[in-house]
């Protein structure tokens, strides 16, 4: 795991490009403390750099930026690759050799065999830049699920990519704000994947890499791998016994490191469940965290000690209060790449990880997006109903005075964007409005045009709301705020139920047997149920949480009205005090009035 960054520019000297590149290594430090590395080929002005958070192989051989087949290759890698080294015995069987035992080797190696077919074969979280001097060309390249973040720019015939948003500020490259990014905050609470705080400089795709052509100074992107809805599996048996082998295994893979790692164990269904299998599959060398709240009503630590009970090796535990909140919110507040209305749970878990000596830490994330953990899985169908309704009463109800009511405007949408703002949706759009000083009929247009996958229009019931979900939910808001809150601390977290080979059979199973009306996860319960306390799975879905609401509201720098320059503002966060208004929604108009 690292942070990498890079630029290619004819129009930059080639000490400059080393300047810019070393600023954007040191700016993101924090996520590769291990060691650090700079390659620059003055002949076509390109430097590649790397900060690394090393896992595998901790020796010099895993120093990065890492070259082969005599400088011709030169990678500089975040991530792991799970199957390495299934992939490294067949590459020696093919007849290359290798001097490490790492993974980014093996993608080195993997391309120089097969090319740009070798992509596909890569299982695991990665973003990596691959530069090819037989060719002239260097390709980005993101792993399918979007894990791991990579961010690049295409502007004055040049490239530049980099693990972080604040990187290119770092750099010095001229950047202007996105205004629009302040609306997509509003609506959603996060800012959607391609786009970030800055005009010129975007997400790249899962499951898609970008190729430059260093010759023709231009760059263009291709999809390599994508996910689709199936119903291939229709009997409950089969599914179960192909979810405990596929999920063993891929918490096995998950485990390979070099560096100490552990389980986060929150109390829930997804954690508890990779707790249990992780501890059959290693035994007395299990390492477990969990954090405990002061606050009674919000504590899991019976759930969690009812696993741990079960459980071989250590477990280590960290209390979070109010005072820990207010102490550390600057430093939340900065580590955050980009403005998002939650993460502050990881950056917690994260710095607890790392006071306990662990360096890479497995997480549950993922399993409530493709088993059906949330309640708009239960909506579906009532959202099917409410979309029949004549276009003008939905319209209507964005006068209604209850915010949960104003959300049924979106569902006047035809774009997936509509169902899932209705479901997850903050503010809408006359209110958005307000709080920039926007015209409205922009604001709605910017929302009602957003394009989405025309994959999500076939699909039905749960798969629906999975979809959305999964890309949408997940993606822009989750794995962004697990990346950048994580690796503040400099640890890795690993999202095994993200496994490609799990994904691709969980969603050939059919809705009819994975979701079930008024049931959460039925079939990943199911499935683990002979080893899952009922305590656990038999409760009501709290989820891991923060008593946000009562400490934003005891922390007056974030709340106080006062604050607030716009009056839609100060209104809302009046309502906010009175318990009116979402912490989340409270924390969106925090970051418009401080975000720099």
């Amino acid at each position: 795991m690292c942070r990498i960054a890079g630029i290619i520019s004819k129009a930059t000297t080639a000490e400059k490009l080393i300047l810019q590149v070393k600023a954007m290594c040191d700016s993101m430090e924090h996520g590769g403390p291990d060691d650090e590395g700079i390659y620059l080929d003055r002949e076509n002005n390109i430097c590649l750099g790397n900060r690394r958070l090393a896992i595998q192989d901790l020796s010099l051989a895993g120093h990065q930026p890492m070259q082969a087949e005599k400088e011709k290759l030169w990678i500089t890698f975040n991530g792991e690759i799970y199957n390495f080294k299934e992939l490294r015995e067949e590459l020696k069987q093919m007849g290359e050799g290798f001097i490490s035992d790492t993974d980014t080797e093996v993608i080195l190696k993997a391309y120089n065999t097969w090319g740009l077919d070798s992509f596909k074969k890569l299982k695991g979280m990665f973003a990596f830049a691959l530069t090819d001097h037989h060719i002239q060309k260097t390709f980005l390249v993101r792993d399918c699920s979007g894990i791991k973040p990579l961010y690049y720019s295409l502007q004055n015939g040049g490239l530049a990519f980099s693990s972080e948003i604040k990187a290119f500020k770092a750099a010095g490259f001229k950047l202007t704000e996105n205004e629009n990014w302040k609306i997509y905050l509003l609506a959603l609470g996060h800012i959607p994947e391609p786009y970030t705080t800055y005009n010129s400089v975007l997400s790249l795709p899962k499951g898609s890499f970008l190729q430059y052509d260093h010759q023709s100074s231009s760059g263009s992107i291709y999809p390599y791998f994508s996910y689709s809805y199936t119903s291939e599996i229709n009997d409950p048996e089969t599914a179960i016994k192909k979810i405990r082998k596929y999920l063993h295994h891929a918490i096995e893979q998950h485990l390979i490191s070099n560096a100490s790692i552990g389980v986060f164990l929150s109390g829930g269904i997804d954690s508890s469940i990779i707790t249990l299998l992780a501890d059959k599959i290693l035994k007395v060398k299990l390492n477990t965290l969990s954090i405990d709240l002061q606050e009674t009503d919000y504590s899991e630590k019976k759930y969690q000690q009812l696993i741990t009970s079960q459980t071989h090796g250590s477990h280590r535990e960290f209390q979070v209060s109010f005072k820990d909140f207010k102490n550390n919110f600057s430093q939340i507040h900065s580590s955050m790449d980009q403005p998002s209305t939650d993460g502050i749970n990881s950056w917690f878990v994260s710095k607890c990880a790392k006071e306990n000596g662990f360096k890479a830490v497995l997480s549950g994330l993922g399993a409530d997006e493709i088993f059906g953990g949330y309640p708009s899985f239960q909506r579906t169908g009532r959202i099917k109903a409410l979309k029949k309704l004549p276009k003008s009463v939905i319209q209507a109800a964005e006068k209604h005075p209850d915010q949960k009511y104003k959300r049924l405007y979106y569902l006047s949408y035809d774009n997936p964007l509509g169902e899932y703002l209705f479901s997850r949706g903050f503010f809408t759009p006359t209110l958005i409005a307000k709080i920039l000083n926007a015209n409205v009929g922009e604001v709605d247009s910017l929302l009602r045009n957003f394009e989405c996958n025309s994959q999500f229009n076939s699909l039905q019931s749960g798969n629906r709301a999975s979809w959305l979900e999964t890309n949408l939910y997940m993606q822009n808001q989750l794995l962004k705020d697990v990346d950048y809150m994580s690796m503040s601390h400099g640890i890795e977290v690993r999202v095994p139920f993200l496994d490609q080979d799990l994904m691709k059979l969980v969603l050939s199973i059919s809705p009819d047997i994975k979701f079930k009306k008024g049931f959460s996860k039925p079939l990943l319960i199911n499935a683990f149920k002979q080893i899952l306390p009922e305590q656990i799975w038999n409760r009501p879905k709290m989820g891991f949480s923060f008593p946000f609401q009562e400490w934003m509201k005891k922390y007056s720098a974030l709340s106080n009205p006062d604050h607030y320059t716009n009056p839609t503002s100060k209104k809302l966060m009046e309502d906010f005090q009175a318990d009116k208004l979402h912490w989340s929604s409270a924390f969106a108009l925090y970051h418009i009035e401080n975000y720099q």
